[in-house]
């Protein structure tokens, strides 16, 4: 992986734990996950009369990538709901990479060789080692699964949208596609379910959730184009390290727990990326 492509992923990684410290800081995760997908798809929107229409051979993977998007949209939420942000998004994120390997290999026919492999078994083990040990049965449980079907949601669209971005002519247009028929619906729906239920802070719940969209917006994109240029599961599994970075902010947001083993994660969340840069 180019050094500016790896740079650029990074960039993507703390964007992308910034707006889940966003949509946990509040009480209401459905109304600000509604509105950053409202503000995303929106921005989509604007950009669409800018980019030229997908091809045929395309808008399957814009399709299938916009449903497992619902799917994940629904999980985060969820499991954000009954679980902690240091819990939860480990989990979903760091099993993401082993079925984006898969998936990579079985449909995009991306080969990895030992030590660029090795590197993805690292980062995600250090990933999942960050909530699995702190799971308190049965009392996580909910949590739990509901973060394990956000990561298999997570890997579906990750492997389709990849494959879409390489197939299309213009990687932009497919990006924007995405975002706009993704993100958009989602946002209106849980918009209106959740406005009236949010009470007298409904101004701030929107307002960050304003801020998130155009995050995740951001991240997504740099994370597509960057699957046409290098190998899905390396970007996926790189674009994962945004986990450490999210334990680190649910310890100094939100009091979670940050300790030795969470440390020792982040150690060796460096060393996969290193085994990764250098296969």
């Amino acid at each position: 992986m180019e050094t500016s492509v790896l740079l650029l992923v990074l960039g993507a990684a703390v964007i992308h734990a910034a707006w889940n410290a966003l949509v946990k800081s509040g009480g209401q995760p459905w109304l600000r996950v509604g509105t950053v997908m409202a503000t995303s798809g929106v921005m989509g929107w604007i950009l669409v009369p800018f980019v030229p229409f997908p091809s045929s051979e395309v808008w399957p993977y814009i399709l299938f990538s916009a449903f497992f998007h619902q799917c994940y949209f629904v999980g985060i939420c969820l499991g954000y709901r009954h679980g902690d942000l240091s819990h939860v998004y480990p989990i979903q994120r760091g099993l993401a990479p082993f079925l984006i390997a898969i998936g990579a290999w079985w449909f995009a026919g991306d080969r990895l060789n030992t030590q660029g492999l090795a590197g993805v078994v690292v980062i995600g083990v250090a990933i999942l080692s960050l909530a699995i040990a702190s799971t308190k049965w049965p009392a996580d449980a909910k949590a739990f699964g509901f973060a394990v079907f956000s990561g298999c949601a997570i890997a579906a669209y990750s492997v389709s949208s990849g494959i879409g971005g390489r197939a299309s002519e213009n990687v932009l247009s497919f990006i924007v596609w995405v975002i706009a028929i993704s993100d958009l619906p989602f946002g209106i729906v849980a918009i209106a379910l959740n406005f009236r239920r949010s009470g007298d802070n409904v101004r701030r719940h929107m307002a960050l959730g304003v801020i998130g969209g155009v995050l995740t917006a951001v991240s997504f994109g740099i994370v597509i184009w960057a699957m046409t240029k290098a190998p899905i599961t390396y970007v996926a599994a790189v674009r994962e390290t945004s986990v450490v970075l999210a334990a680190w902010m649910g310890s100094r947001l939100f009091g979670e727990p940050f300790g030795r083993q969470r440390i020792a994660a982040a150690v060796l969340v460096v060393i996969g990326v290193a085994l990764l840069q250098t296969s």
